[in-house]
């Protein structure tokens, strides 16, 4: 425990070594910090501080070092329904990497690649793009596009595009360790001045030690290369629409099929109803002292002023024009209508369809927040984020989505939910929205997101993201090999325990 005094003195040693606007311990500005979506109170931090540059956080550690006082960094903080910008833990220090280190420090057209800071969002990239006219294309994300690209790849998120596996497109970071050592990993690590290969080959000399900084607290990321994609001439989005909750089953099968035969360069996305349409809309009783959720009556009521069934299949199909696109989009239609219950939306339609325009921006390389609009289908600004990943087989998908929609219903909320497939693996978003201002709404929230955790995990499905309400909940359905295992590493990098004690169960 890190008492009055000793956090002053790390404050005031901050001070005087560094540049002054470096640190804020203001009251409101650290409330603003600590508020979150999840259920519980907020997590207020005792000071922000807003490092310039790797040599900064150096500096920031060895003194949080001295004084044990532990740090929680944070890119932009953006990630809405996982936590924000707050600590773990109230008191703890937060490090806001995103304010000043926010450059993009190179861009490779030849090579394909871009590095950046903490603080590049998914716009900045974008814009940057544009600005250059680059023939590189990025991947973003369903989440804010003022999110950090750095801090959505460490915590494994996801995109759109053939590059829509974030982590898996970084290659080479510089990491401030707990201990206060800089490394870089992969080819960066050799002793020498010049890198050529360090964004380019991600299996250097050594352990691959990337994965180590991904969903842990072992050091402070200050900067990654991620891999970009050619921009095709032309791009495609196509759109399939399904009737009935249980097409869930047949969708899952014509889709692994289909991404098999590789002709959709694109993840291919699977969206229920009120995970599109709680963008558009707010919930009918939301003005209410309980809001029930919708029954099938009403929904089928959006789902015919909005023009779908209760599942939207998207994705894009790339290449040279719109003319060689054709006979790839014919190929679509007939292996999805094939099933009898498929209806194809033409591109032109889906165009004039707002509710659309996030999957046709994410797949054409921008950035765009249309799917954010669901945090207000509620009042009270509650929202949890519920990512498990389950094999392609239709059926066990299907069972799975009747069984959250029960676990959902029971709780009095809405089930919304999003499979993103390719081949052989669909990872799902289910939103849990919520009034948070309610306290028994947010209980019921709190137990809808456990109950169906537990029905994944009984058939030995676990979750790929953590909120970090959640996230020593989730650390403790792994073995104890594994808990002891992450300990172990965090001892040998971080023997004082300073960077982000907690986050995702490790201590």
């Amino acid at each position: 425990m890190t008492t009055a005094a000793q956090l002053n003195a790390f404050l005031d040693t901050l001070r005087q070594s560094l540049d002054p606007d470096i640190l804020s311990s203001n009251r409101q500005e650290c409330a603003e910090y600590g508020h979150h979506t999840l259920p519980g109170a907020d997590h207020v931090p005792s000071a922000i501080l807003f490092p310039a540059s790797t040599a900064d956080v150096e500096a920031i550690v060895r003194h949080a070092n001295a004084f044990r006082v532990p740090l929680f960094p944070i890119s932009m903080g953006r990630n809405l329904g996982l936590g924000s910008r707050a600590p773990m833990r109230s008191g703890q220090v937060v490090v806001d990497l995103g304010r000043r280190m926010n450059r993009v420090v190179e861009i490779n057209e030849e090579l394909g690649y871009c590095v950046v800071e903490p603080g590049v969002t998914f716009n900045a990239l974008y814009e940057a793009l544009q600005s250059r006219g680059s023939a590189l294309m990025m991947s973003p994300t369903a989440g804010p596009p003022d999110g950090s690209l750095l801090g959505n790849a460490l915590d494994k998120g996801g995109g759109s595009g053939p590059a829509g596996d974030h982590f898996g497109n970084v290659c080479g970071m510089e990491v401030v360790l707990g201990n206060g050592d800089t490394i870089r990993t992969g080819d960066g690590g050799l002793d020498m001045s010049s890198h050529p290969n360090w964004h380019v080959t991600k299996y250097s000399f050594g352990p691959a030690l990337d994965g180590l900084f991904t969903q842990s607290n072992y050091g402070i990321v200050t900067r990654v290369g991620i891999w970009l994609n050619q921009r095709p001439s032309a791009i495609r989005p196509f759109f399939f629409t399904f009737p009935d909750d249980d097409d869930l089953q047949e969708i899952i099968e014509l889709i692994r099929a289909m991404k098999k035969k590789t002709l959709v360069p694109t993840l291919i996305r699977a969206t229920n109803d009120l995970y599109l349409l709680s963008s558009q809309e707010r919930h009918p009783r939301s003005g209410a002292p309980t809001a029930a959720p919708l029954s099938l009556a009403e929904r089928r009521d959006l789902q015919q002023r909005y023009g779908v069934g209760s599942w939207t299949v998207s994705g894009a199909l790339y290449g040279g024009s719109d003319e060689a696109l054709k006979p790839g989009i014919d190929m679509l239609r007939a292996h999805f209508e094939a099933s009898g219950k498929a209806r194809y939306i033409p591109f032109e339609d889906a165009q004039a369809m707002p509710h659309l325009h996030a999957a046709i921006n994410s797949n054409s390389g921008r950035p765009a927040d249309g799917e954010l609009g669901m945090l207000k289908w509620r009042p009270g600004g509650g929202a949890i984020w519920l990512t498990p990943g389950t094999p392609m087989d239709g059926l066990m998908v299907n069972a799975f989505q009747a069984q959250c929609r029960k676990i959902a219903l029971d709780n009095g909320l809405d089930y919304m939910a999003s499979f993103v497939c390719g081949p052989r693996f669909a990872r799902s978003v289910h939103a849990i929205i919520y009034d948070r201002d309610k306290a028994e709404e947010a209980a019921r929230a709190d137990r809808c997101y456990r109950a169906m955790c537990e029905a994944f995990r009984e058939r030995g499905i676990f979750v790929g993201r953590a909120p970090t309400q959640y996230q020593a909940f989730h650390q403790g359905q792994r073995t104890q090999q594994v808990v002891n295992a992450c300990a172990a590493i965090k001892q040998a990098l971080d023997p004082n325990g300073i960077i982000a004690p907690g986050r995702y169960g490790i201590e």
